[in-house]
C-alpha cells in the first residue's frame, strides 16, 4: 500500500478551503479545520479527515449552519451556556471559552454547556484547551443510539464519549483520556465494513443480540459498552450530563450523523 505524507498545516488549509467552498464562513471554517488538524496529528482517524466529506455535504444540504453566530449566556455565577443554533460545535465552544475560563477561576468551577450543535467528534479537542489554561477539563457528549444495554439487542445509548484532560505545571496537558463509552467508536466499525475487514468479538452484537465479528451485521445490530454494565453506566451518565441538562436531543432521538439529508444533529 502506498502512503503519502501531508503537512498538518496543509491539512488545515485544505480543510478550511473545502468548508468555505461548501458554505461555511471563514471564521467557522478555521475553527473546524483546526479540530481536523489536531485529530490527524493525534492519529485520531475517525475524527479527522474522515469527517470532512460529511461536513461539506451537510453544509450544502443545510443540515448544519456554517455561518451562524452562537449565543452565549451566563445562567448562574458558575455556569456558561452556549446555544450553537445548529451550527458547528467548535466555534460555539470558542465563543464561550474565555468566559468559561474566567468563571472557573472566579468560582473554582464552571459548568460549560454547548447545546444544539453539530457533532463535536473528538471530546479531547475541547478538554485539552481547558487543561492548557491550567484547569482540569472533564467533558461528555451524546450520539445517535447504537449501544444496547448488557444482555439486550435494542440500541438505547450512543457511543457517548467522555474525556478528561489534566494540566501540567507549564499549562500544557499532563495526561488525557478521550474515549467512547462503547467498546469501540462506531467509525472504526464503519471503516472495517468499507475495507472488507472483520472486527474483534466483544465490539458488537447482531440484530438478534448474538456476538458478531462481521462489521455489517454489527451496524445492523448494536455496539457493546466498554466494560459491560460499568461502561453502560458511564454512557448513561454522559447522556444525562450532555442531553438532559442541556436541552439537546437524547441518543434515541438523535438523527444519523453522516447522512447528507435530514434534521440537524441538535446535540
Amino acid at each position: 500500500m502506498n502512503k503519502i505524507t501531508v503537512k498538518l498545516e496543509d491539512i488545515k488549509a485544505q480543510t478550511q478551503k473545502a468548508l468555505v467552498n461548501h458554505g461555511a464562513s471563514e471564521r467557522v471554517a478555521e475553527s473546524v479545520a483546526e479540530a481536523v488538524k489536531v485529530a490527524e496529528a493525534e492519529n485520531n482517524k475517525v475524527c479527522g479527515l474522515y469527517y470532512l466529506e460529511s461536513y461539506c455535504n451537510q453544509l450544502k444540504s443545510n443540515r448544519v449552519d456554517g455561518s451562524v453566530m452562537s449565543e452565549v449566556k451566563k445562567p448562574s455565577n458558575s455556569s456558561v451556556y452556549v446555544d450553537a443554533k445548529n451550527g458547528f460545535a467548535q466555534p460555539a465552544f470558542a465563543a464561550g471559552f474565555e468566559m468559561a475560563v474566567r468563571t472557573a477561576r472566579e468560582n473554582g468551577i464552571c459548568l460549560f454547556t454547548i447545546a444544539h450543535s453539530h457533532t463535536c467528534t473528538s471530546m479531547g479537542f475541547f478538554t485539552s484547551q481547558i487543561a492548557k489554561k491550567g484547569l482540569l477539563g472533564i467533558g461528555a457528549t451524546v450520539a445517535p443510539a447504537c449501544v444496547s444495554p448488557p444482555g439486550g439487542n435494542k440500541p438505547l445509548l450512543g457511543t457517548n464519549p467522555i474525556s478528561m484532560s489534566v494540566p501540567s505545571k507549564n499549562n500544557d496537558v499532563a495526561f488525557q483520556f478521550d474515549q467512547s463509552t462503547s467498546a469501540i467508536a462506531i467509525g472504526k466499525i464503519r471503516m472495517a465494513a468499507s475495507n472488507g475487514e472483520s472486527i474483534p468479538e466483544g465490539w458488537a452484537v447482531d440484530k438478534e443480540g448474538k456476538p458478531t465479528t462481521d462489521p455489517n451485521k454489527a451496524l445492523e445490530g448494536s455496539l457493546l459498552s466498554s466494560g459491560g454494565y460499568k461502561g453502560f453506566g458511564f454512557g448513561l451518565m454522559a447522556e444525562l450530563l450532555a442531553s438532559a441538562l442541556t436541552g439537546s436531543l437524547s441518543s434515541v432521538n438523535a438523527p444519523p450523523l453522516k447522512t447528507t439529508e435530514g434534521a440537524p444533529h441538535d446535540l
